[in-house]
């Protein structure tokens, strides 16, 4: 069964475009929590045409906030390719669950508040006590 067709952005031409991603490792495995995964997040990343403005790597998925260089690159675009990167880089055994959530930020939402709630998932999950020391972030630094 295929995807249903993704709806257009309707944002303003001054609005910038950031989505909000999540991308899960198949079975909730936990490979993610580690020096090396987290290397290859961040090789995965670069040369990408896409801005990757803000990441955690949780032990089972990723949440981060990305814009396109060009407004009308698909989403999936983004994490397909973080996802073969990483897989190759680590010459990883397990796989990713297919597709990704994704949520086009409007003007009533932003990236701060979004940041704000990826950053606190190692605290809920019990994994730090206080956001600053989950050691596999990047971005903001609020």
């Amino acid at each position: 069964m295929g995807h249903p067709p993704r709806i257009p952005v309707l944002l303003g031409l001054d609005q910038s475009i950031i989505y909000f991603v999540t991308f899960c490792v198949d079975g909730r495995r936990h490979v993610l929590d580690n020096d090396d995964a987290f290397a290859a997040f961040r090789e995965a990343t670069i040369n990408l045409e896409w801005d990757v403005i803000a990441a955690v790597l949780m032990p089972d998925h990723i949440h981060a906030l990305a814009g396109p260089h060009d407004r009308d690159k698909p989403v999936s675009q983004l994490s397909a390719a973080i996802k073969r990167r990483m897989r190759k880089q680590l010459n990883a055994a397990w796989t990713w669950q297919p597709g990704c959530f994704d949520r086009l930020l409007r003007r009533e939402e932003s990236a701060q508040e979004k940041w704000e709630y990826i950053r606190e998932n190692p605290v809920r999950a019990g994994l730090v006590a206080h956001w600053p020391d989950w050691p596999y972030r990047i971005g903001f630094a609020l």
